[in-house]
């Protein structure tokens, strides 16, 4: 059942937000690299050129840390959450999206990746603004900015840790290695770069990122989805541009069986067909594997053992 599990979640799936934000960040990148590579390839004087891509282009997509500037630019507390300068810094971001964000997206559904994304991202920024503004410390990097969606990714990897602590990389290595060790490591990393002031803004903002995905997790495990708003705004902006079906559904007949008080004189067993099949793998896609009903998950073990599926 795993191999058409994965199957199900694969690239190609209706729905797979995962794959839709991943696609997002890398359209974004290689545009405003080829609107960079133009610009340094029209003239002879290449220090002009990336002037005039950053101060004229670039800049109005990423965060300043100045308030003033902040205010004629206010987009960009979105906008940062997409745009990445350098190749390796992209990549990375990728990496650990997809490894962290498949992970939340089996075990919760389709529609939490994209708003914690966005609200991590969110307070992210907002730490960066109030570090910047008010620490001493960090008073000589108020003219930096915030670029790349490294505050939305630590959300995502926090809240997928505390969801599935014992996760385990590479089985194949003494029963593998726990996905919160691997976490671990990446938080501590973080800490040592703002001790050591390398791009000290940018990992504040992964600190905010990091702490809203762990509130997140923790109402999401009690029963409060602060993904629902979100996914309800997005819902309605896909339907102004989906077409409505106007043909009237008809519901299935009833199917009539003989009633009787006594006992059952046999369990009846659910057709397997992979139509039902496939409509419960969408059901693991939308909500996830945890609001299966008994009997569906039934249905998988059972496809799971029929070779002819």
């Amino acid at each position: 059942m795993e191999e058409r599990y994965a199957k199900k979640l694969g690239i190609g799936q209706r729905g797979n937000t995962l794959v839709l934000l991943l696609a997002i960040l890398v359209i974004v990148f290689c545009i405003f690299t080829f609107i960079h590579l133009a610009l340094g390839l029209s003239g002879n004087d290449r220090a002009a050129a990336n002037n005039t891509y950053y101060k004229g282009i670039f800049d109005w997509f990423r965060m300043p840390s100045d308030l003033g500037i902040l205010v004629t630019r206010p987009w960009t507390i979105l906008t940062y959450m997409f745009m990445h300068d350098g190749v390796f810094h992209m990549i990375g971001n990728i990496i650990w999206l997809w490894i962290f964000g498949f992970i939340l997206q089996d075990l919760t559904g389709n529609k939490t990746i994209i708003p914690l994304f966005i609200y991590g991202g969110l307070c992210g920024a907002a730490l960066f603004l109030i570090s910047m503004n008010i620490f001493p410390g960090l008073k000589p990097a108020l003219g930096s900015t915030l670029e790349g969606a490294s505050a939305g990714v630590m959300a995502i990897a926090i809240a997928t840790t505390m969801l599935a602590p014992n996760y385990r990389f590479f089985p194949m290595i003494n029963g593998g290695i726990p996905l919160w060790v691997i976490t671990i490591i990446f938080v501590v990393i973080d800490f040592a770069m703002v001790a050591k002031d390398i791009n000290t803004g940018g990992h504040i903002s992964h600190i905010g990122g990091a702490a809203f995905g762990l509130l997140f997790m923790r109402q999401f495990q009690k029963g409060n989805d602060w993904s629902i708003g979100l996914s309800k705004l997005f819902d309605w902006f896909n339907n102004l541009f989906t077409p409505r079906d106007t043909k009237t559904r008809k519901a299935p007949q009833e199917k009539l069986f003989y009633k009787s008080s006594g006992t059952k004189p046999f369990n009846k067993i659910p057709n397997l067909t992979q139509k039902r099949i496939d409509a419960i793998l969408d059901k693991i896609g939308e909500k996830g594997y945890h609001q299966l009903t008994e009997e569906e998950k039934q249905i998988l073990k059972r496809a799971a053992e029929d070779e002819n599926l």
